[in-house]
């Protein structure tokens, strides 16, 4: 995947700059901000509800592990 340099990162603020204007870039930073938050809140918290879920299936696991066995 390739990266963003600083060519490509000044070109997307100066098409940022003539689409929106700079009145309107600091809303935009804004809410790209608040997005980026939501999404890192959002996959922390999922992140946590799969690992309390594999802690709590694995006990189960084990258990039919050792029914088979037997």
């Amino acid at each position: 995947m390739p990266h963003i340099g600083v060519p490509e990162l000044v070109l997307v603020v100066a098409l940022a700059l003539i689409i929106f204007g700079p009145g309107k870039l600091p809303e935009l930073g804004k809410a790209v901000g608040k997005t980026i938050k939501e999404f890192r809140s959002s996959s922390r918290e999922v992140a946590e509800r799969v690992e309390t879920n594999m802690s709590e299936v694995e006990p189960e696991g084990q258990r039919v592990i050792k029914a088979v066995k037997s």
